[in-house]
């Protein structure tokens, strides 16, 4: 057996997840939770005080701190048990969503923040389907057992049922609330005992060892008699975990606990660890490309305008797919074939940066630039590749978007289209006419933009109101066909930052007419099921 190259040992290390929930389900707090258990951090901001001193290290735009919420992803990377752990912390708020589903594509597992009392909420629902799109490895928390919750083994059921996958529970819960014990760690065969209040990470923590023990009986009297029955169940009933099942994306090992008292932390980072997997091959449109090649190649899934206000930069998120990066090496962008400087490459702690000196796959890298790149871009050392998989799902709220002082027209235009690029809100340009269109999951995104127009591009944007409520992008074999559709719904047509054609429709009842009239023509809900047309147009 040969002895693994200095790039395969670096890519066994590295565990890359993403962790994603429901707003208010704790995944921030979570987050902050597991920097402190590997030594990120020595102190836990609270998410909670909006207006103290101390917030969440993920959250570092200002409109998070004032809200207490996240709206942007955010990257961290550390040490733990001699793995390198890249951690994305997403937006849990559904107008946000477009962020997480593009970070969903850099990772390799997600850990998902369930809260014990409102079960798999809505939000929750739609990021799950991405990840069983991609046949992505979930590891599942159950979160705040120190409050009044759900029984587990409804949840156990409702996760089952919406995931549609098998559970296995690796702890469970004893009590809830004011009368929540621990939880006991099925494969280790011991009770592990909860004390409220503890915000830092301490030293050893109580442990009563053997389902069997009478001391855990007598501590928990009926709290421990029903859970040991609820146990027994769920031996009977769920399969063993099954680490293949697992990394198919077929099964979810689920942990207990509470965040706020960093309760079930340690398991669940352990369990990263242990069970997600390194990075591992992907699929370019012109080969596959193994992950311990030597040549370096990674793809832009996420743009940040401003993360230092006072350099008014843009930094591009990119993963490393193969090979080694080293700093000062020559990139090329496969969409231009532009070359790229790479001497002033970061990797991150949230908003705090380091330069790079070098990084593997499964790592994200931070390139400053001026709007050189854009979303989905791919970089090598040179060879024309084109990773695909970059989602752009269909709005479903629009406005119409001009300018107050038409002597600053030319720079509405320049931030839109890098806001578009950048992936902040959707750009359409209507085939008739010259009022520009803008495309958002939510009503945030409009208040987001509208801010960024003022401060990062001096433009005073007037919203207005339009009668369009959906969007279909709009593809054909023939392009005949597709002229004489265009042509026919010239005032429903508009294109998108990459020229994609798009219909846009005021109720559902339009598009299923124009559907009826041109069955050769396909409507798509998502960018990326529109055909390689526009991955190549978005590569060059």
């Amino acid at each position: 057996m040969s002895e693994a190259s200095p790039i395969e040992r670096e890519v066994a290390r590295r565990r890359t997840f993403a962790i994603i929930s429901h707003p208010d389900a704790g995944k921030t707090t979570l987050t902050e939770k597991l920097l402190l258990f590997a030594g990120a951090i020595h102190i836990a901001g609270s998410v909670k005080a909006r207006k103290a001193s101390r917030h969440a290290t993920s959250d570092w735009m200002e409109i998070e701190k004032q809200r207490g919420i996240s709206v942007a992803s955010s990257v961290m990377q550390m040490e733990y048990r001699d793995c390198v752990i890249n951690l994305l912390d997403t937006p849990g708020h559904q107008d946000f969503s477009e962020d997480t589903y593009r970070v969903l594509t850099a990772v390799d597992a997600a850990l998902m923040v369930i809260d014990g009392a409102n079960g798999v909420e809505s939000q929750t629902l739609r990021l799950l389907e991405v990840c069983r799109a991609r046949n992505t490895p979930i590891i599942t928390f159950i979160n705040k057992f120190d409050r009044e919750v759900q029984e587990p083994l409804s949840l156990i059921d409702e996760i089952e049922r919406t995931l549609g996958m098998p559970a296995v529970p690796f702890t469970w819960p004893v009590g809830m609330g004011k009368g929540f014990g621990g939880v006991f760690d099925m494969p280790k065969n011991r009770m592990r005992v909860f004390r409220a209040g503890e915000e830092r990470v301490s030293g050893e923590e109580e442990s009563i060892d053997g389902r069997d023990n009478p001391e855990i009986a007598a501590r928990f009297d009926t709290r421990w008699e029903h859970a040991q029955h609820d146990i027994e169940l769920v031996e009977m009933a769920a399969p063993a975990f099954d680490r293949e099942a697992f990394l198919a994306g077929k099964q979810t090992p689920v942990f207990f606990g509470s965040a706020i008292n960093n309760f079930g932390v340690q398991e669940v980072l352990d369990a990263l660890v242990d069970m997600a997997p390194p990075p591992g091959d992907r699929t370019a449109i012109q080969r596959y490309v193994h992950v311990d090649e030597p040549k370096f190649s990674g793809v832009v899934f996420k743009i940040q305008a401003n993360m230092d206000p006072a350099h008014r930069d843009r930094v591009a998120f990119v993963r490393i797919c193969s090979g080694r990066f080293d700093r000062g090496m020559k990139l090329k962008i496969s969409r231009n074939g532009k070359e790229l400087r790479t001497n002033n490459v970061v990797s991150f702690l949230s908003q705090s940066r380091e330069i790079v000196d070098e990084a593997f796959p499964g790592d994200i890298i931070g390139i400053p630039n001026h709007g050189l790149l854009q979303l989905g871009d791919t970089l090598t050392e040179g060879e024309v590749l084109q990773f695909t998989g970059l989602p752009f799902f269909a709005p479903e709220l629009f406005q119409t978007v001009e300018v107050k002082d038409p002597l600053r027209t030319k720079q509405l235009r320049t931030g839109l289209g890098q806001l578009g690029e950048e992936g902040a809100i959707q750009v359409f340009r209507p085939h008739a006419g010259t009022m520009i269109l803008l495309g958002a999951v939510g009503t945030l995104q409009f208040e987001v933009v509208q801010h960024r127009l003022k401060t990062e591009y001096g433009v005073e944007a007037r919203l207005g109101s339009t009668n369009y409520r959906l969007a279909r992008w709009v593809t054909c074999e023939d392009p005949n066909i597709l002229k004489r559709f265009i042509d026919a719904n010239a005032h429903r047509i508009a294109y998108d930052v990459v020229d994609a054609p798009t219909f846009l429709a005021s109720h559902s009842a339009e598009l299923q007419v124009a559907g009826e009239r041109y069955p050769e023509v396909k409507f798509h809900a998502l960018r990326e099921h529109a055909g390689l047309v526009f991955q190549s147009r978005m590569g060059g």
